[in-house]
């Protein structure tokens, strides 16, 4: 389970005394660990899905902020939020290339966008930007 790797991790990065690693994965693992709680009050457990998705937000506000460092020049900054995009992405599974997402969606019965999202949205969750979905099926 991601959840389990993350936290081994943190522990090796607190002995290697590496201070950018230990400090994603603190962000990291708090922000799972209130997934995992609220999961819990509604009866539920976390999967890798829900892990998948708070580490891809978690990618996404790192790229905000990198990009805020990079208009004011704080180059080191940016360095430093571009080894922790690197650190989070290792536990990402591999996405769908746009190429991927067409062939599945032609083998589907209904494409209607409804459909194809609801049927990505359950079996893909985590694997692909469902932007991206929606974009091929529109060009297909």
């Amino acid at each position: 389970m991601i959840f389990d790797d993350i936290k081994k991790a943190n522990v090796q990065a607190m002995k290697d005394k590496d201070v950018i690693a230990r400090s994603i994965y603190s962000v990291v693992m708090n922000k799972l660990k209130l997934e995992e709680i609220r999961k819990r009050e509604k009866g539920e457990e976390l999967t890798d899905a829900d892990s998948s998705n708070i580490l891809q937000k978690a990618i996404k506000e790192l790229c905000d902020e990198k990009e805020n460092y990079a208009k004011v020049g704080n180059q080191v900054q940016v360095d430093t939020i571009e080894k922790q995009i690197l650190i989070i992405e290792k536990y990402l599974p591999k996405m769908l290339s746009r190429e991927e997402i067409a062939s599945i969606i032609a083998e589907l019965d209904d494409k209607s966008i409804p459909a194809v999202m609801k049927y990505f949205k359950a079996n893909y969750n985590g694997q692909c930007d469902m932007r991206v979905v929606q974009e091929v099926l529109r060009q297909g």
